[in-house]
């Protein structure tokens, strides 16, 4: 019977070997969430008002009192995306 992917090696490089099958497994753990994330930018359901954002103020020099509308609705698309979050890990149970 296989132990898994963390069973003690008898070689002089186990420990090693050991903490590197560990690290897969957290990884491929970690890979795939349970409910969407947005741990980078692109994946966030703002990006679109991100990056309308960010355009205003390369076409206007930096000026951000021209770009402030589109500030707005990104404030308030995160906010909104926060909102949803939160009720997500409200209705998550910690135990199952």
């Amino acid at each position: 019977m296989d132990p898994g992917p963390t069973h003690k090696v008898e070689t002089k490089f186990g420990v090693k070997r050991r903490q590197r099958d560990r690290h897969r497994t957290m990884a491929s753990k970690a890979s795939t969430p349970p409910y969407p994330s947005a741990a980078k930018i692109s994946d966030s359901l703002c990006y679109s008002q991100y990056s309308a954002s960010l355009k205003c103020l390369e076409e206007y020099g930096s000026d951000k009192s021209k770009c402030q509308e589109h500030f707005d609705i990104y404030k308030e698309c995160k906010k909104k995306e926060r909102e949803a979050r939160l009720e997500r890990n409200r209705n998550r149970s910690f135990f199952s």
